[in-house]
């Protein structure tokens, strides 16, 4: 049986704390991993794993960013994963964590979702993930690589999987915010979606559902990544723009709605910076938990 350490302790539910598991999962790139289980777990719980923004932690992120999501998970008693890389800001860029079972990163991050579907039982069926900036380029990414693995994903301030610093795929530039992304040179919907296909080719189920967040006055990562994010998601998911609904989920938003709103929505949030704030009530609704 897996090893369980405990971690810095942050209760919410009696008995409940954020703990660190050291052994019993494939670490192919050295990720340190910390588990949110409530003292009372739904029957087959869902699992969501949250990775951390650029210069975050497991710890921060769990108590600071997704603030609401223990208190939910208390509730609702799905199971929380805070993954934690040691460098600075997530991999999601290499050709190893942009190819499905590549051994970067993201299998990793999976790896410690298969962990808790088994060891708690959960279900399949309803594997998600959220994160902010790093965390919401992680998201995508996580997404695009491992559909087999999520059923729908929400990102925050992030960018789209293939965004243009990929030495693998377009306009490699060595940074987080890439010029050849925001030229009127930017890539076609097609190549977006032709680029997430090519990180499992052999897929041919059904795609997660996506949520994407972000601020137009967000001076850390383009706010010009929505509309390419939103634009690789359309075409892989196969829906097209269907309205504007202004005022949601607050003054200053703009929900952009694809299809029927079930596969793929955007946020945009109007002169708000990096990051945008967490919304668990939407990003639950979309995961089908509430």
């Amino acid at each position: 049986m897996a090893a369980l350490l405990v971690a810095c302790v942050f209760p919410l539910a009696l008995g409940a704390k954020l703990t660190q598991v050291t052994s019993g999962w494939e670490n192919p790139t050295k990720l340190s991993f910390y588990i949110y289980v409530p003292d009372k777990l739904a029957e087959k719980p869902p699992v969501i794993i949250v990775p951390h923004p650029c210069g975050g932690s497991a710890q921060d992120t769990f108590s600071r960013v997704a603030t609401n999501l223990p208190t939910q998970a208390d509730k609702l008693g799905f199971v929380l994963i805070y993954p934690q890389t040691p460098n600075t800001c997530w991999d999601c860029s290499s050709v190893k964590s942009l190819t499905h079972n590549g051994g970067g990163d993201t299998q990793g991050m999976v790896n410690m979702v298969k962990y808790a579907l088994d060891k708690y039982k959960g279900d399949a069926s309803r594997v998600f993930v959220t994160g902010s900036s790093s965390g919401g380029m992680a998201t995508n990414a996580l997404v695009a690589t491992y559909p087999d693995v999520f059923a729908a994903g929400a990102s925050f301030s992030g960018a789209p999987a293939f965004a243009c610093w990929n030495g693998a795929g377009l306009s490699p530039s060595g940074g987080a915010i890439a010029p050849g992304c925001q030229t009127n040179k930017r890539p076609t919907a097609q190549t977006w979606g032709d680029l997430v296909r090519s990180a499992y080719p052999a897929f041919n189920g059904t795609r997660p559902a996506i949520q994407i967040w972000h601020g137009t006055a967000d001076s850390v990562v383009t706010y010009g990544y929505l509309a390419d994010a939103l634009a690789e998601w359309s075409n892989v998911l196969g829906v097209s723009f269907v309205k504007n609904v202004t005022g949601d989920p607050g003054s200053g938003y703009t929900k952009m709605v694809y299809g029927d709103g079930t596969r793929l929505v955007g946020y945009s949030a109007q002169g708000v910076g990096h990051m945008v704030p967490f919304h668990d009530k939407q990003v639950l609704e979309f995961f089908g938990l509430v």
